[in-house]
């Protein structure tokens, strides 16, 4: 059921991870996912990522910063290749990283910088 907000975090949620990702999602999403699908789209998208007192870089380097202290690569993968959408370099991505490093880890980090580094090779980044 689209709305005004379901509207917005799709636009939001396609400009930080591409079409073809966003793509992928709905076109995988089932009945038992569906409901989470438009959770995720009008809430964390339309709400929180289109808020306009934080940039989307700075949105950017604390989705980096959280998902390296959770341990969540697979997610980290994606917020990488969207944090270089935003317009965060590799530079500032590592900086992230290693600022990360220090609260919440050097294994997290660790496996954080294996991430990015692969997701900026294929990017044609580093």
């Amino acid at each position: 059921m689209a709305d005004e907000r379901y509207e917005t975090g799709m636009s939001v949620r396609r400009e930080v991870l591409g079409d073809a990702h966003v793509d992928r999602a709905i076109a995988g999403t089932v009945d038992f996912t569906a409901s989470f699908q438009e959770f995720i789209t009008r809430y964390a998208w339309g709400d929180i990522w289109a808020r306009e007192a934080l940039s989307r870089q700075f949105r950017s380097a604390i989705t980096l910063a959280v998902l390296t202290a959770l341990g969540r690569e697979g997610e980290l993968e994606i917020h990488v290749r969207g944090a270089l959408r935003n317009g965060l370099t590799p530079e500032q991505i590592a900086e992230v990283l290693l600022h990360t490093a220090v609260y919440a880890g050097v294994p997290a980090a660790n496996a954080a910088f294996s991430v990015a580094r692969e997701v900026l090779e294929q990017e044609g980044a580093i």
